[in-house]
């Protein structure tokens, strides 16, 4: 018996995000707007990897992701690498970063911060990087869980 092999072509132009740890490239999507992009798009989702054992990779086509953004996966995929493609070579290539603040992705925990109540943007300061702990800066409340918007 032969063994099928499922291939997802190259992108000529565009971004492509791998070592995404292993089921989390749904948040990855949703963190950097993804859901939103009429573009083509390709989220490969617990593939094999020699380094992680598997891994999501998620492909953008025609789409250039810049720095600052693409640092947001680091939340929840710190070993995650960003290649940028152009005429179906990789031109850029570079490990995501966790900011130093985190704006208007995540909610607080707190159910009495002023998030909650007010059209204020939530703002989080990285108190450590591991693990992540971060801190409110309304509320000052630290947050250990994330809870995406």
């Amino acid at each position: 018996m032969t063994e099928k092999t499922l291939k997802v072509q190259k992108i000529e132009d565009g971004t492509v995000i791998d070592h995404i740890n292993a089921g989390r490239g749904l948040e990855v999507v949703r963190i950097l707007g993804l859901d939103q992009y009429t573009g083509t798009m390709a989220l490969l989702s617990n593939v094999h990897s020699k380094e992680l054992g598997k891994k999501d990779v998620i492909k953008v086509e025609h789409k250039e992701l810049d720095k600052e953004d693409v640092n947001k996966i680091a939340l929840v995929s710190p070993r995650a690498t960003v290649n940028l493609v152009k005429d179906f070579e990789v031109k850029k290539k570079y490990k995501v970063e966790l900011p130093k603040e985190v704006i208007g992705i995540l909610s607080c925990t707190n159910p009495a911060c002023i998030t909650h109540t007010e059209p204020v943007q939530t703002r989080f300061i990285v108190e450590r990087e591991d693990p992540l702990q971060l801190r409110c800066v309304y509320c000052e409340r630290l947050q250990n869980k994330l809870e995406f918007k």
